[in-house]
């Protein structure tokens, strides 16, 4: 994510090393959108307490915001080294056949893109008839 500043600097979405606690995602998701960090910490703590979204919602941040030193993301550096790896494709193939399956419909041909009455071909199903 970024986002061009007045002085044409590229703001970038980053956790930061200066006022980390954890990983540094509320100190850089609260520079970004220029909040106090202790407000985002505050708020993933009710969270946690009140359903255990919060936890989750910080670990998904950490594996995919990227780190102030580098480029890209945890995610996106374990995809990247192992882009080529025989266990990725296989996974990537599957990925797509079973995406395949999803979008056809039972009998072999791919699904419309304009949804289908149902009730079209009921056999109670009103026609309309011209007005005598």
């Amino acid at each position: 994510m970024n986002e061009i500043q007045p002085s044409g600097h590229v703001k970038q979405l980053r956790r930061t090393r200066n006022g980390r606690i954890v990983a540094g995602v509320c100190s850089g998701v609260g520079q970004y959108i220029g909040i106090d960090a202790n407000i985002l910490r505050i708020v993933l703590a009710v969270a946690t307490f009140f359903g255990g979204l919060g936890v989750g919602i910080y670990a998904v941040a950490w594996l995919l915001i990227p780190s102030e030193e580098k480029d890209a993301s945890i995610v996106q550096d374990l995809i990247d080294k192992n882009k080529d790896n025989p266990v990725w494709l296989d996974v990537k193939h599957k990925t797509q056949e079973g995406w395949a399956k999803a979008t056809k419909s039972p009998n072999g041909h791919t699904a419309p893109s304009q949804p289908v009455d149902p009730y079209a071909a009921h056999p109670y199903a009103q026609t309309k008839q011209p007005n005598d």
